[in-house]
């Protein structure tokens, strides 16, 4: 009788233990449905580059989750990414003039949409565009930036040291 009360509690534990961490996946996961009971409307917006932004990622103003990623296309013409974004109707009164950055949670986070408000009395619709964006920084690119400038200058330990970084920095492929 000891034993089959002892072999409940444990299979209660390990349930509420199969529970916590399904709990915990689905927000670090960040699965919650941003629309509510009042759905979603798409705009769209061009980036030169997003960098590793990808559907599902957030859409944020001010730190606030407003939306998300829904698709992201390439402009056959103009080579840039056309990203749709996915914003809340409980956010329908956004002006059409805000701006779109691909911003970066902490160092080496995930990436997401940060707009920031203008100050046009009209409101974001459905299909419209966001004009004004810009696109994700590069580690990378920066650090080549960099360097570059440091050999303009003929700084030449500085510019080897920073060259030493870039190069285990960036991945490198190995030719046959």
């Amino acid at each position: 009788m000891h034993s089959r009360a002892l072999e409940i509690l444990v299979g209660f534990f390990v349930c509420l233990g199969v529970a916590a961490v399904l709990v915990l996946t689905l927000r670090v996961a960040s699965l919650k449905d941003v629309g509510g009971s009042g759905g979603t409307y798409t705009v769209t917006a061009k980036f030169e580059n997003i960098g590793k932004l990808s559907p599902g990622n957030a859409v944020k103003i001010a730190g606030v989750t407003i939306g998300r990623v829904n698709k992201i296309s390439i402009d056959p013409n103009s080579f840039e990414a056309i990203v749709s974004l996915d914003i809340s109707k409980s956010y329908s009164n956004i002006p059409k003039d805000s701006g779109a950055k691909i911003l970066t949670a902490g160092l080496l986070g995930e990436q997401y949409i940060g707009l920031e408000p203008g100050g046009d009395e009209n409101s974001l619709k459905q299909g419209d565009d966001i004009q004004l964006t810009q696109s994700a920084l590069v580690l990378e690119n920066l650090i080549g930036q960099l360097v570059a400038s440091m050999t303009e200058k003929k700084d030449d330990k500085l510019a080897e040291a920073l060259g030493k970084l870039a190069e285990a920095v960036t991945p490198t492929t190995k030719k046959p």
